[in-house]
Order: structure tokens, then sequence, then C-alpha cells
């Protein structure tokens, strides 16, 4: 696919290639846009026009229309999976796993759904008897809140709970207290306890006048009867009296008939509860509980609750429900209800031979699974030399994910603070590549994800990532890098070990304008090769000067021909050698033994005239002006920094590109690969062409 971007911060138009099903590396320098042209396939993916927040600074007053940030050439592209710093921080190393969803991306497979299917369709009946039954649903919520009502205490009843704060101390509104007669309508509400927050706000203020606080009225004589009110009742109490009695009247019709006349003698108690009523209460409890764990224990049925028992059939059995142990829930209704959950269970029990076989299949899948992606994990860290594993644990129906260091027996659960920022890149990235394999995007974007490895594990990253049996091999991704040692890994060193073998590609941005020129294996050459090929193609003296004394120096010859370059590139007049620390005058002899093997290289190498132009600032301006290529135009520049102010960064950036290209034994030409960033040699222009 070639992708058009335009407008993209600071990228005003360009073309990208991505080849399918291929690793393309897009090698670049820093600030040529490797992280706007990732962000921005990845906002174009999410068609919601989120795409803007590229809008260049440039363009957000001017709001021309046609201007506005694109890109295209994406079709057939629905899903983008892009990493970068912000996958780092917003998915990985979470507190009680080491990446959100780990269930999902290292354990549910289409074999783990497959089984999953199966041993559902086994268990549907049981489904279908609560699915089809709002009534069971609804009785389990009764129970629950039955059961919460005693509260909680060792001996099972508590005084703080609500029975004890309900009925606890007698039924005050079964039983209205003497005088109190008169407001038997409004105790025996359903809004009684409201009303009784109203009448003890109201009572608050009698004290101010002999009249009602709501009518006016006299109520001189009425005083002792009205506050009389508030010293009996309390209406949190009667809130939780109405609570008891309305669960039990949801419950009635489960209970025995013997069951329910003694609660509701229980809580039309006068004085309060006896030990003996607490004692029957617990039996209730006690039967309430069971029916209800046993009925949540059959519709909670999943894989999961299955997965570790020995015999399904015991299993399934123990589930039933015997009403015979539970008397006090002996009621047509309770045993209609129960009946259908045990017959559910019994059509599950004719099946389960071929139940047992499913949930074992899908045990050892799990096993098998878990095994695999840990062992893949696990030998990664170990040959890049991190002191860290990975264990994957079934924790609450589900399993996750998580990171041990080998000197700590307990799980590590904030590994952002533990772990470098090189740890943290390497575990996200792998951790990436699997999510990569379970949600399987249609493009994989990588934005610069190696830079802070050292070598090994450079390439044990880049092993993991495209060559293990597990890996992205033969997916579509796109790998943005300022890194030049992965291409000559991949391409130069060890093509052999990649399949499909990977493209590679130097990304340059002048002028707003992206450029892409292919990277071959033919491209990639010693340094020595290339300062030979730069001298032998080059046109301008002054730079096949400063190629020869660099090879000189890559093949560790600094003799005379070394230092008579030396001195010319200094623009010394009488050239000198150093021997010992101390300067001595090269000697005739030895300026022409030094000529003559420059000549071989240089055959019209002529020091006194070289030197003339080296010191002609128009002329060196000139050749500054008619280089082609950013490297050339360094070089020249370094020649004649001495004529400008100087620049602290500009002179290190030169000095460093000039003694010292790089670390890597092999490079790229830089006549032809722009790899000396742009906003250097705008500077450079900014001095030489004032």
């Amino acid at each position: 696919m070639i992708l058009e971007i335009s407008n993209c911060n600071n990228i005003d138009t360009g073309n990208i290639v991505i080849e399918d099903k291929v690793l393309n590396i897009k090698y670049a320098m820093n600030g040529t846009g490797k992280s706007t042209i990732a962000r921005a396939i990845e906002l174009h993916s999410k068609g919601d026009g989120s795409i803007k927040e590229l809008t260049p600074f440039k363009l957000l007053e001017s709001k021309e229309e046609g201007r506005e940030p694109n890109i295209s050439g994406l079709d057939g592209v629905s899903s983008v999976a892009l990493f970068n710093d912000a996958y780092i921080n917003q998915y990985a190393f979470k507190p009680d796993e080491i990446l959100t969803n780990s269930f999902e991306i290292f354990i549910k497979s289409p074999d783990y759904e497959k089984h999953i299917d199966r041993i559902e369709k086994i268990i549907t009946e049981i489904k279908n008897t609560f699915s089809e039954s709002k009534e069971i649903d609804q009785v389990i919520v009764d129970l629950t809140t039955l059961n919460e009502s005693f509260g909680k205490s060792k001996s099972g009843y508590s005084e703080a709970g609500i029975l004890a704060k309900g009925i606890g101390k007698g039924n005050k509104v079964a039983n209205i207290p003497k005088g109190l007669e008169s407001y038997s309508a409004y105790l025996k509400s359903s809004l009684n306890s409201k009303w009784l927050r109203w009448q003890m706000d109201g009572n608050t203020y009698t004290g101010l006048s002999d009249n009602c606080p709501y009518c006016t009225s006299p109520t001189l004589d009425k005083k002792e009867v009205i506050s009389q009110v508030s010293k009996e009742y309390d209406a949190k109490s009667i809130e939780h009296l109405n609570k008891i009695i309305a669960v039990l009247e949801n419950l009635g019709k489960y209970f025995s008939q013997d069951a329910n006349d003694k609660l509701v003698k229980i809580t039309c108690n006068i004085k309060g509860l006896s030990k003996e009523e607490i004692n029957y209460l617990l039996r209730i409890k006690e039967q309430v509980e069971t029916l209800r764990s046993k009925m949540l224990d059959i519709k909670g049925i999943t894989y999961f609750s299955m997965k570790d028992v020995g015999k399904v059939a015991d299993f399934f059995i123990s589930l039933k429900i015997n009403l015979s142990f539970l008397s006090e829930m002996d009621s047509a209704s309770t045993r209609e209800l129960v009946d259908s959950l045990n017959l559910s269970l019994d059509n599950v029990l004719s099946q389960v031979g071929i139940l047992q076989g499913e949930i074992a299949q899908q045990n050892q899948l799990i096993k098998k699974t878990i095994e695999e992606n840990k062992s893949g994990i696990n030998d990664f860290l170990r040959f890049a030399g991190y002191k860290y594993h990975v264990e994957v644990e079934y924790i609450n129906e589900s399993y996750k994910m998580r990171l041990r260091h080998v000197d700590f027996s307990e799980a590590v659960t904030n590994g952002s603070q533990h772990l470098s920022y090189g740890e943290r890149n390497a575990f996200s990235l792998v951790l990436f590549m699997y999510e990569c394999l379970s949600k399987n995007p249609d493009l994989i974007i990588l934005d610069d994800p190696i830079s802070s490895f050292d070598r090994n594990k450079k390439f044990a990253v880049i092993d993991m990532l495209f060559r293990g049996k597990k890996s992205l091999r033969g997916r579509t991704v796109l790998m943005m890098t300022h890194d030049i040692e992965p291409v000559i890994d991949i391409l130069y060193n060890l093509p052999h070990m990649f399949d499909p073998i990977p493209h590679a590609s130097f990304i340059e941005l002048k002028d707003g304008v992206i450029n892409e020129i292919p990277i071959t294996r033919g491209d990639i050459s010693t340094f020595g090769k290339i300062c030979d090929e730069n001298i032998c193609g080059q046109t301008e003296e002054v730079v096949k000067l400063v190629y020869l004394r660099r090879y000189y120096e890559i093949v560790s010859n600094k003799g005379l021909a070394y230092q008579l370059l030396s001195n010319l590139l200094h623009k010394r007049a009488a050239p000198f050698k150093k021997e010992n620390g101390q300067e001595t005058p090269l000697t005739q002899s030895e300026i022409a033994e030094a000529e003559n093997e420059i000549k071989l290289k240089m055959p019209l190498f002529d020091y006194h005239e070289l030197l003339s132009k080296l010191t002609d600032i128009v002329y060196m301006k000139n050749a500054y002006e008619g280089s082609k290529h950013n490297y050339e135009k360094l070089q020249i520049f370094r020649v004649l920094q001495d004529s400008f102010p100087e620049s602290n960064v500009i002179n290190k950036f030169i000095n460093e590109a000039f003694h010292v290209e790089n670390e890597y034994i092999m490079q790229i030409n830089p006549c032809k690969y722009e790899i000396v960033p742009s906003f250097i040699i705008d500077e450079c222009n900014r001095l030489v062409l004032a």
C-alpha cells in the first residue's frame, strides 16, 4: 500500500510505501516525523476526525479549506495496533497484572472458545431455568436480604443488625402503646417511618408556642401525648421493621405453614425477642442460607466452577437441593421452584461423561497455552539478561499474567516503579506482540521501539518479535526507528534468519516534504569502502580530503599521509607531525612521501593548491552552496567555521560527525542518505549564506 500523508504536524506532504505481510523498517533521523506518521495512521483508523489533532501550528489560524490533516491509502486497513509510550503507560504494568486483559490475550484462543461453547451447550438448560423464571432471581434477592438482616456476629444474631433493631425490642406498630391509639392510622400505614420523621421535626418547635407548629391550633393539653410519640418511636427502627415485614411477606409462600405462623408471632411480639425466638430465627437463617447458596451455586455454574473438581457427576449431585432437610422452607411453592432446578441438574447429569471430557480437554489446553506463552516470554527475559520472569495465575475466575523477580517470592505489584525504562520497554514490546497475536490487527506499528536497548537486547527483541514460533512474522508491520543497527542486522548480517526478508527504507524530511529511499543489502557497506566510493565519485576536492582522512582513521593508518591531510584541513602553511607529544616540522622528503601515498587515492592532489582553496572564503562558500548532500556541507562548514561565531551545539555535532562517524562497522552512504538532520544544515546555512 502507498500512504499519502499531508498537513500533519511538521509534514506538508509525502508518500510512504508499506508492503503487505512483511516487516517494513523506516529508518530516519529524529525530527523527521516518524511519530507523526505513526499517529496519523492510528487516528485515521478511528474514523472519528481525531486526526485534526495533528494540524500544524502554521495552519491553526488560517483554516484554509483543503489543508486539513489527512492520510490516504489505508483501504482495507480497519484495525491498527500502535506501540509507543502511550501504550506502555496505558495498558502495561497494572497493580494486579502486568498487562490489561491478560486473560483475553494469553488464554482466550479460538480453541478455548470452542470448548467453552461445547460446555455451555451442555449446561444451557440450567441457564435457561434461571433466564425463563424471574421468580428465582427475586427469591435469591429476598433470601439474601433476610440473611443480611441478622447482621454480622459470631453467634449469627447481632444487636446492631436490621432484624434486632426492627423487632428486637417489640413491634410497636402491631402493638401501639396506650395513649397513642389516635395515631393508629399513621403508625400502621406504609408511610409510617416518613410520618414519624415529619411528626418529630414538628415536635422540636413545640417549645416556641402553645399552638401546633403546623396548623397553629391550641395544643397545650396535648403536648404530653405529642412528645410521647418521639419517646416511644424511632423512625429508623420503624424503617427496619418495615423492611423485615416486607421481606417476610415476599418469602411467605416459600416457608412452611408452621414457620409462617411462628414468624408472624415473632414479628408481632410486644416486649422483644426471647432466647427461644432468637434460636428459632437462627434456625430459619441457617436454612435460608443453605437454600440461597445452593441456588447461587447452580446459577453460577461455569467452566471455572467445574475446572478443578475431580468427578463432575459428584459435583452436580452435590448441587441438588433436598428439602427434606429444610423443613422450615418446605412449601408447595418452594418444592415447585426446587424441582425445576433439580430437573435441570438431572438433564446435565445425563451428559456428564461428555461434559467431563470437555472440561479435561479445556484444562489441558489452558495448561499448554500458559506454558507456551510463559516459556516464550521467560526465555526472552533470560536471554536478554533480565532478572524477571512471569507467571500466569488463576484469580477470581480469570487468568492474569503477573511479574516476579528472581530475588523475591511475591508478585511485583507495581512494575512501573521497579523496572527501568528499558526494562519496561522490553516487557511492553513482548506483551504488545502477544496482544497483536490475539487481536490480529490489519496493521501493526512500532514507533521507535528498540533505541533504548544495548546491542544484545536489541537483537533479543528483534528475534522475539519477528523470528519466534509465536511472533509477528508474516504480518504487516511498520517499524519506525532512528537506529540503523536493526537495518544492518536484518538486511546485511542475518538476512537468512528472516522469512520473509523485511523491507527497509530511509525517510528524509526536507522543507516539509517526506522522501523515501529504499535500503537494500547492497547499500550497506563498511565506511572504509564508502570513503573509497565517495573519493572516486566526488568532484569537490575539499570533501574528498575529508573522506580520505576519515579512511586513514578507519584503517588505523595515522602515518605521514594522515598527518599531511590533517595539516591541510587545519589550513597550516607549514605542516608538522606529532611524535611523543612534540610537534616536528615535516621534511620535504616526508611531504613527498605523504603526497605520493595520497595520490594513489587522489591523483591530482597538490598541498599548496588545495591550501589556497581552503583559505579562500569565497571559494569555500561557493563549494558549500554547490554541495548536494548535507554530509558534504557539514564537512565544508567545519573548514569554514572559524569564520563564524561559535555555536557549542553545532560545533559539538560537527566535530563528532567529522572525527567519529558512528560505532557501527557497517554504514549507509551519507552521500545517498541524508543522515545529517536538516536543522543542523539550516543553522549552517544561516551562517554561511547570510
